[in-house]
């Protein structure tokens, strides 16, 4: 059995037996380059077949610590109006796991200065808990003393998405069942809905630079509002340099490298502005993007979004 700190415990009992008021839906520092992690009816927006791989390591050092992972495909359809996608992801936390899948469908409809998508997503999550692995350091706690715990969770989700060459805005819900977890029906300890609104805009400074501040929205019934903001620098359409502010939570650094027309990727370090910043040496987040292109043609206009 694995031993976890006591402070660390207080936190997997606090979540497991209110997780109605935790913010459950992984969150990634870089939201604007993983659209399709929130939002389906980002499907099909970068004009080709698109795969995008997301690992992140929150506070580093810490057993138990939140892991999170997303593997992203999405592209448009022959005749551009119509485009699939699906998202695979996984969680965890201390001796709980969560995997999810999901396929999308998004239908885009281009206006005159951009494009409007509508977008639908569908498919589940599973749960596991193991409590029974989690040593309890003071007195004998029959929460953790349970066999393990297995659920399977179906839901859908919906979106909506427009983008110009230069702008984006973004509305969605992941998640629209509340869906209890394993033993727990008689309780609020379920998957509440998420509402998340994004928008971001890419300004000119001069002939090799631009600045594209972006904002995120995160709503959840039972916890305090979450905003995200951001601003990142991009140098010679090349390298994008950022820095994030995220409400009660943190402050981080990004850096996203475009090594080819179809292969960039990105990192960003997060600096806990709470206090569990003295058990940790900080959340790591990897996330590289491969997309495919026709050999007779090239990416005429960089994709900012």
């Amino acid at each position: 059995m694995r031993s976890i700190s006591k402070w660390l415990l207080m936190v997997c009992i606090s979540m497991c037996s209110t997780l109605a008021y935790a913010q459950q839906q992984a969150m990634f520092t870089q939201y604007m380059f993983n659209g399709l992690a929130i939002n389906p009816a980002y499907a099909g927006s970068h004009e080709s077949l698109s795969l995008t791989a997301l690992g992140r390591e929150q506070w580093l050092g810490l057993e138990g610590a939140p892991s999170s992972q997303t593997f992203s495909a999405h592209a448009p359809l022959r005749n551009k109006k119509i485009a699939l996608g699906m998202l695979f992801t996984h969680d965890q936390i201390g001796e709980t796991n969560q995997y999810g899948a999901y396929a999308i469908y998004a239908y885009r409809l281009k206006l005159a200065k951009g494009i409007l998508s509508a977008g639908l997503q569908a498919g589940f999550n599973t749960y596991k808990a193991s409590f029974s692995q989690v040593f309890v350091r003071q007195g004998d706690d029959g929460a953790f003393n349970a066999d393990e715990l297995h659920s399977f969770l179906p839901n859908f989700g919906a979106g909506a998405y427009y983008n110009t060459r230069r702008f984006y805005v973004g509305f969605s819900l992941p998640h629209l069942l509340n869906n209890a977890y394993p033993g727990q029906e008689d309780t609020q300890a379920r998957q509440y809905r998420h509402w998340f609104l994004t928008s971001g805009y890419v300004f000119d400074l001069n002939h090799n630079l631009k600045l594209k501040p972006n904002m995120l929205i995160k709503a959840v019934e039972g916890a305090p509002l979450e905003v995200d903001i951001n601003a990142n620098l991009l140098i010679k359409e090349l390298v994008w340099f950022g820095l994030s502010y995220r409400s009660f939570d943190a402050m981080s650094a990004l850096l996203e490298f475009q090594a080819t027309q179809q292969f960039k990727f990105g990192y960003a370090y997060d600096y806990t502005l709470t206090d569990l910043k003295q058990f940790h040496t900080g959340t790591h987040e990897l996330m590289l993007n491969y997309r495919f292109l026709k050999k007779d043609k090239k990416m005429l206009t960089p994709r900012y979004f």
